[in-house]
């Protein structure tokens, strides 16, 4: 069995579900783990029949009740991963916003570092379908969070990413103070706090083609006001690790 787990949550996305599943598997050796928030288009279904009958043994489900939101989606996917034997967690969307061409490349920085980010905002990132608008308000809120936490990393609000399992293990994932958007965030301040090696790698975003988005600048904004509470709040103590390689580029630590 693979050392290595796809999360992926989802909440009304039958139109992707069965492409995004084939397209990780093809690119690499991995599971995926479906959380569904009891998505009413049946999504959760479809991802039960793909698991029995077409990726047994490499496809899970874990169905939630209902939608609680995205960090409290991953939350229980991190839970499910660190009880058993998986080095390596992926968080990654099922609309291909997330290419599963980078997988690879994510595979293969995680052996030099601890979080590896996928990066709309380093040298050689970027994002298409976006209006100049929701570009602006994304770099913007990228910009002002990084600033209040005064941490380096230049794409905190991605959702592309890979943890070992040490960094899951580290953090009390019963305590986060943010459950929505800012999720993302929280767990990037908290991971670079502790002293973990993070690495940018640089992607690029593709907004949805199939289905509805469902982020908003209510939603982002709301996030953008925790960050405060963020800074005041979470005081975390470093832990002892070798030296990152000095010659990596859009590494912090």
């Amino acid at each position: 069995m693979s050392d290595t787990l796809v999360i992926i949550p989802t909440y009304n996305e039958k139109e992707n579900i069965q492409n995004i599943t084939k397209a990780v598997f093809d690119k690499i050796d991995a599971n995926i783990l479906i959380v569904d928030d009891n998505s009413p288009d049946g999504t959760g279904s479809i991802a039960d029949e793909l698991a029995e009958k077409v990726y047994k043994d490499r496809l899970f489900v874990l169905h939630r009740e209902k939608k609680e939101g995205l960090g409290k989606a991953y939350v229980s996917g991190f839970k499910w991963a660190l009880s058993r034997h998986y080095k390596y967690i992926f968080e990654m969307d099922a609309d291909f916003s997330h290419n599963p061409e980078y997988l690879p490349q994510f595979l293969e920085k995680i052996r030099e570092y601890d979080l590896v980010i996928g990066s709309r905002y380093v040298k050689g990132g970027g994002v298409e379908n976006w209006p100049f608008l929701r570009m602006l308000i994304s770099k913007g809120g990228s910009l002002y969070s990084r600033t209040i936490l005064g941490i380096p990393i230049k794409d905190l609000t991605g959702g592309f990413k890979c943890f070992r399992r040490e960094v899951l293990e580290s953090i009390d994932l019963d305590n986060l103070l943010l459950s929505g958007f800012g999720f993302q965030i929280e767990m990037n301040y908290r991971t670079y706090k502790k002293g973990f090696r993070v690495y940018e790698l640089p992607i690029i975003f593709t907004d949805r083609i199939l289905g509805k988005s469902k982020m908003s600048q209510k939603i982002f904004f709301e996030a953008l006001l925790m960050v405060i509470k963020l800074r005041l709040k979470v005081k975390e103590t470093p832990i002892s690790l070798p030296p990152a390689d000095p010659s990596a580029s859009d590494k912090h630590r």
